[in-house]
């Protein structure tokens, strides 16, 4: 099906009270807390594999000068040591996937540089220590705020990296109220609690690799480049994934090493995990970013002039830059616009998509200037929203194929008790405690990606559904079954979904808020076929058909599936993205509200209460989609407070490169969180009528904790995370004014 006209009346809207909507339990939920859910280094389907260990680089930018693995090959249970004299051939880099020890260059630390396959996990570990690696070290760019001036524009994006309407200098030199700011945001790490993992096997020209790969065909395809293969020869299996927020998007250094291992080894299966550092270190990133922000409104707070410009970094000879001004483009009417990103090459590991890219880090800043704008005009925060809604997107002029950005504001301060907030910063008080309230925007780009499926209904009514989708614990495989389940017409448990292998119809994957989308409408398009080849053996009427409890009603007849569908049938379907997208704005909207305290001497911040509310199209399963949302704000909640990647500007290291270190929210963080959902279907997104919900919950987020304690302490830290050092120097800086004053 082409995604080029809106959706009529679909089955799914004559049966409301089918499977999907409902909040059913994850049907993979037994299996994982069980353990017979199988993670990829857990597979036991490749059979005496050898384990590897990477060895990776401890400077950031140079060449090996020699490499010394003479002690590591003598050791115990040695089986091979990889390096780059001994790498079989590789092809070209693809989608941020590049063939690996292939020179001697050094580009960022932690660069995977020698490989050891031994009989035992330990055996490997010990035998990576005695290898010795000489450097010769040259001077390296690790600093974003360093390299401003020699960021570019970038080249080959997939988005225009700028835009601009109108006359921004002009309309912002009028406006009667501005606001410039500059926000920084830092380097991040996913943090999944799986690290990567695969074990790799060759059998002649073609390799299997179990892998934790969010999207295995666009793996598949980029390791075919590097393996110099034909497509069909990589097959990659990914059935469960313990996370991964974007940073399983690529093979990264264990798929690629692992089979080059193992092609070396003459086909035998090699198995590598990273080690919490070198998922740090050796995977890919958030990129830090410097924004620029600039509003000019009227004294009535109609927004002027808008201006937002952003600098990012990557890894030296890669163009993937953060979109962070992206979202700016459609979010608030103004008659002068412009957005642009810069891009540095710096000697750090690769950046990348991590949740939400570019809404995440664009939001942080963008809806704090929206905070800072209306103190400077004595404006309610949400009403300076609502007073610069748009009537069509602002750039694209185009309608929005629905838009209930006012409703979520409205509802959630109903809910949130916003009539209640003082406005003025530092009134407030609840003892040692300073206490702030804060509200932000959330909003997230729609899309849908090509994806296929393939369904065969049994005669015992068993449905099996395959494609190559997967599940990183965003409950893929309850929602599909749902929707299987629902077209036609069986219970949950008679649908048997099976995920994760390119062998099966290729899919999305799961990433950038499309997959549910994509690959549920694949799905719903292969059931919309089973239909019809049921219906055929029927004199049923077909334009009133209804597929519930193993029959088929229309109007007063019906019959049994059983009866019906003989040795088995089966049937593929397609989606593709169409004109819709062109014609229309499409992105899930919602907005978050926040209240903070602050110690009044130490600085502390305790989040205290949080509320999101949200659109995202029909909400197949209430129980999963929740958790997305309260997942994304949890996620926005360690933006705001402590996500940091610490980098040593002396040696372009990351500091802090575990969990130890590295901070993350955890339950005495995040005390009451909720987030609900306002009706909504969207007929111009796909046949399902849904939209994307995995990103949304962190667009927006952090702002609102951040403008939160700005009213509750006065003091605007414009530098993430809003450390407590952060709040001190804000008291510092108010004390000495005050007695100046």
């Amino acid at each position: 099906m082409d995604m080029s006209q809106p959706i009529g009346v679909t089955p799914l809207d004559l049966h409301p009270d089918g499977p999907v909507g409902r909040p059913i339990d994850r049907v993979d939920g037994p299996l994982k807390v069980t353990g017979h859910a199988t993670y990829a280094y857990e597979s036991r389907e490749m059979t005496h594999p050898g384990y590897g260990f990477v060895v990776t680089a401890t400077v950031a930018k140079g060449r090996i000068r020699d490499i010394d693995t003479t002690t590591a090959e003598r050791m115990p249970g040695v089986v091979h040591v990889l390096t780059h004299r001994n790498v079989p051939p590789q092809g070209e880099k693809k989608e941020q996937v590049g063939p690996l020890l292939t020179d001697t260059e050094i580009r960022h630390w932690g660069q995977p540089v020698a490989l050891v396959v031994a009989e035992s996990f330990e055996e490997a570990r010990a035998a990576a220590a005695a290898i010795r690696v000489a450097y010769d070290e040259q001077k390296g760019s690790y600093v974003l705020a360093d390299a401003l001036q020699e960021a570019k524009k970038p080249e080959k994006a997939r988005t225009p990296p700028d835009s601009s309407l109108g006359d921004f200098e002009a309309g912002f030199a009028s406006a009667p109220v501005r606001i410039d700011a500059r926000y920084t945001t830092p380097v991040q790490s996913h943090a999944m609690m799986e690290p990567h993992a695969t074990i790799a096997a060759w059998e002649g020209d073609k390799v299997t690799l179990i892998t934790a790969n969010q999207m295995p065909n666009r793996g598949q395809d980029a390791l075919a480049s590097v393996f110099k293969l034909p497509k069909d020869n990589v097959r990659l299996i990914s059935r469960f994934i313990g996370g991964g927020f974007g940073g399983k998007l690529q093979p990264q250094a264990d798929a690629i090493l692992a089979a080059l291992a193992s092609k070396n080894l003459n086909g035998r299966p090699v198995k590598v995990a990273l080690t919490r550092q070198q998922v740090f270190t050796s995977t890919t990133r958030r990129s830090d970013t410097v924004q620029r922000i600039r509003l000019g409104a009227d004294r009535d707070g109609k927004l002027t002039a808008i201006a937002h410009e952003s600098w990012s970094d990557t890894a030296p000879g890669d163009a993937f830059f953060e979109t962070s001004a992206n979202v700016t483009r459609s979010l608030y009417a103004a008659p002068n616009r412009l957005t642009a990103h810069r891009l540095a090459n710096l000697n750090l590991p690769l950046a990348s998509s991590m949740r939400a890219p570019g809404e995440a880090v664009g939001m942080l800043a963008f809806e704090c200037a929206m905070d800072e704008l209306a103190e400077a005009l004595s404006l309610d925060p949400i009403e300076l929203r609502i007073r610069n809604e748009p009537a069509q997107d602002p750039e694209k002029h185009v309608p929005f194929s629905t838009r209930q950005l006012v409703p979520c504001l409205r509802e959630g301060a109903r809910r949130f008790g916003w009539a209640a907030r003082n406005p003025k910063p530092g009134s407030v008080r609840d003892g040692q405690w300073m206490v702030g309230t804060g509200v932000s925007a959330a909003a997230r780009l729609n899309p849908l990606q090509p994806a296929k499926a393939r369904v065969r209904l049994d005669p015992d009514g068993t449905l099996t559904a395959r494609m190559a989708m997967t599940d990183i614990g965003t409950g893929t495989y309850t929602i599909l079954s749902q929707i299987a389940a629902e077209m036609l017409g069986v219970e949950v448990s008679q649908v048997r979904m099976i995920l994760g292998d390119t062998a099966d119809p290729m899919s999305s994957g799961s990433g950038g808020s499309f997959g549910a989308a994509s690959s549920g409408s694949a799905l719903y398009m292969a059931c919309e076929a089973l239909r019809g080849q049921i219906l055929a053996k029927t004199d049923l009427n077909p334009e009133n058909a209804v597929f519930t409890g193993g029959r088929i009603t229309s109007g007063n007849r019906s019959a049994a599936l059983r009866d019906l569908i003989g040795s088995g049938l089966e049937a593929e379907g397609e989606i593709k993205p169409g004109e819709n997208e062109k014609k229309f704005s499409q992105y899930s909207y919602g907005a978050h509200f926040a209240e903070v305290g602050v110690d009044a001497d130490t600085g502390e911040i305790r989040l205290r209460r949080m509320l999101g509310v949200f659109t995202g199209g029909r909400i197949l399963n209430p129980k999963t989609a929740r958790s997305q949302a309260i997942g994304g704000m949890v996620f926005g909640v360690g933006a705001a407070l402590m996500e940091a990647v610490e980098v040593d500007p002396r040696y372009g290291s990351f500091v802090n490169h575990d969990l130890a270190e590295y901070h993350v929210p955890v339950h005495a963080d995040l005390p009451e969180i909720d987030a609900v959902f306002l009706p909504e279907l969207d007929d111009k997104a796909n046949p399902l009528k849904s939209k994307g919900l995995g990103e949304l919950g962190i667009c927006g987020a952090g702002a609102a904790v951040a403008n939160a304690v700005y009213n509750a302490t006065g003091i605007r830290i414009r530098d993430y995370p809003l450390t407590l050092d952060k709040i001190l120097e804000g008291f510092t800086a108010k004390e000495t004014g005050q007695r100046r004053a």
